[in-house]
């Protein structure tokens, strides 16, 4: 599946009230690491951040994890699987 194809059909069931699943790796840019893979079992989409509220604000997705009810980000092009595919950059 092609990453945009994956973050609007993400888009799409957000709007429409319904999880998703996906996995995606890591980034912290300010420390300069990562903790490795990241799955998620059910969340949702949440609103875009503003550019003056994040450097990376066109990159990076927001999303509430449903199992722990933390809101969350990750950047898009780091996103691995949604609902079970392979996530490729084309």
């Amino acid at each position: 599946m092609d990453l945009y194809d994956a973050i609007h059909e993400m888009r799409r069931l957000s709007d429409l009230g319904k999880p998703f699943s996906f996995s995606f790796m890591s980034c912290n840019l300010t420390e300069g690491k990562s903790e490795g893979r990241v799955e998620v079992r059910h969340a949702k989409l949440l609103s875009r951040e503003h550019g003056r509220y994040h450097r990376d604000a066109e990159l990076v997705e927001r999303y509430l994890d449903l199992d722990t009810a933390r809101p969350r980000h990750f950047y898009q092009p780091l996103l691995m699987t949604f609902n079970g595919k392979k996530v490729t950059l084309s």
